[in-house]
């Protein structure tokens, strides 16, 4: 019974530990959320991203595909600058509204879910970059349970050979110490 326990332990261990490798080598395939062409009553473009101002850009593009009429912009910082740009695209101003407050992607879900409680909203789509793509979505599955979130992130640097540009490299793989964090801390599950 004993060296069935050290074997299953055994295995258990190289298993994940070949999990942990694909993972790292193959990030686009863990990280990436995509829940393909869908409406929802309203769009949520998460903060940050690089320099390129991507999120933003695919906001802009979902907009006008008519993927929801209406666009909240969550989080501190650069949401003035998501406002001039989505104001720049083509998004009419009576449809943004900005959540200000937040600094972390938990903040995002709670304050913008407190927002989508209030107004009674029941289906948002996430837009954030591909490789926060997971944890956001998660995020808000975890904090706003009674919305239905659809994830549509942008592919701004999802070539491997564009991972060292503007330091993707370091923000995709910090996303693998992010997920079990805010597994652990916050009880996220990213599976």
């Amino acid at each position: 019974m004993i060296k069935f326990f050290f074997r299953l332990i055994k295995w258990s261990v190289l298993l994940l530990l070949l999990l942990g490798l694909l993972a790292w080598f193959y990030p686009e395939k863990f990280l990436t959320v995509d829940s393909g062409p869908v409406t929802a009553d309203v769009l949520i473009l998460i903060g940050g991203g690089g320099g390129e101002h991507e999120r933003a850009a695919r906001a802009i593009e979902l907009f006008k595909l008519h993927a929801a009429p209406r666009v909240i912009i969550s989080g501190a910082g650069d949401d003035l600058i998501n406002l001039r740009l989505l104001l720049a695209g083509g998004v009419p101003a009576r449809v943004i509204e900005i959540e200000n407050r937040s600094k972390t992607t938990r903040q995002n879900a709670a304050f913008t879910g407190q927002l989508l409680r209030d107004e009674k909203i029941h289906s948002a789509i996430l837009v954030t970059s591909w490789y926060h793509a997971r944890r956001v979505e998660k995020t808000f599955e975890h904090s706003v349970p009674d919305v239905h979130f659809y994830s549509r992130p942008s592919y701004f640097g999802f070539a491997r050979a564009d991972w060292n540009r503007d330091g993707l490299n370091k923000r995709m793989r910090l996303e693998f110490l992010k997920l079990p964090g805010y597994w652990l801390r916050y009880g996220v599950n990213p599976f």
